[in-house]
């Protein structure tokens, strides 16, 4: 029993001593450690786990697991472009947002110009956050560039693609505002083939062309991005499209957690999807939404900016006075 006893802990020494160390303070944990160490010290210096591996290597399974093969985890992180030289995109730092892992908040570049931009659904809210940045921030200029009638999916009129690369150019903005989508629906090319709204194909097209968009205006890093997901809209047809918009843009800014925020104006202001045109704001109920069921109004616009000056301060405190 005695010989059986220090053979055990012997060939288990690591694992007892490693076992100790992730113990919580007490008792317990200097009980265990006692034995651990010594146990562990004597298993490292004589190689006792690896032989031990070797040993009861009959036991596992019939798969071959050893070394670095194919879909190995240090052979991936090792090799030339770590795992997507197997065919997957690593994740890179950028796709987390700092404060939800611990990490501290990177700061963006000094708040000096805001870029407030989309399609129609991004008036009157150009017009509010300018006088609100204004009001707040000395030195910091508002440039609102709203592109009516234009869409993600047609580029007849115009192509963000191309247009948001543009702006980045000429206006060099700290911070974007994106609110677009009034006008989304059009069938779009993808891998060579035309594909329609609004299934997961159409879906992963927008979401592209969102991404590439995104990553113009996050400027490597420098830059913040405030993406407005659309409130629903009142017609089901046009509801079922802003679903896909939002699902798109959800997908879109995972990369970009970091400088990606989404502002959720369809949980705020339309609820489980369910339109309305008026809310209780205040105590009272009043109206947020256009005639045309589509569009905010003054009201609504103000409450959608009071969400995207929240997000702004959260990254430039210091910049924007209350």
């Amino acid at each position: 029993m005695l010989l059986a006893t220090v053979i055990v802990l012997a060939f288990e020494g690591r694992s007892i001593r490693n076992s100790g160390e992730e113990m919580k303070q007490g008792w317990e944990r200097t009980m265990v450690l006692s034995v651990g160490r010594p146990a562990g010290w004597v298993s490292d210096r004589f190689h006792l786990a690896e032989a031990k591996n070797a040993l009861t290597g009959w036991a596992r399974t019939g798969d071959d697991l050893s070394g670095d093969g194919a879909g190995s985890f240090t052979a991936t992180a090792a090799g030339a472009g770590g795992t997507a030289a197997r065919g997957v995109q690593p994740v890179s730092p950028d796709a987390f947002d700092p404060v939800s892992v611990g990490d501290r908040p990177v700061a963006p570049a000094p708040l000096k110009t805001l870029l407030v931009t989309g399609d129609s659904m991004s008036q009157p809210l150009d017009a509010e956050l300018a006088r609100r940045i204004a009001r707040s921030a000395d030195g910091v200029k508002t440039v609102r560039d709203p592109r009516i009638g234009t869409a993600l999916s047609q580029s007849e009129i115009v192509d963000w693609g191309k247009l948001s690369a543009a702006q980045v150019r000429r206006d060099r903005p700290n911070a974007v505002v994106v609110f677009i989508g009034a006008n989304e629906g059009f069938p779009m090319r993808s891998g060579g083939r035309e594909v329609s709204c609004c299934g997961r194909d159409w879906s992963a097209e927008y979401a592209n062309r969102a991404r590439q968009m995104m990553n113009r205006y996050r400027a490597a890093g420098a830059s913040r991005v405030y993406w407005m997901l659309l409130p629903a809209p009142r017609d089901p047809a046009r509801q079922k499209i802003s679903r896909s918009v939002n699902a798109a843009i959800a997908v879109a800014a995972e990369p970009y957690r970091a400088q990606v925020r989404l502002v959720d104006l369809d949980a705020f202001f339309t609820p489980g999807g369910v339109y309305r045109a008026a809310m209780p704001v205040g105590g009272h109920q009043q109206l947020v939404r256009e005639p045309d069921g589509v569009h905010l109004n003054d009201r609504g616009a103000s409450l959608a900016a009071d969400r995207v000056m929240a997000a702004l301060r959260a990254d430039y405190g210091s910049a924007l006075a209350p």
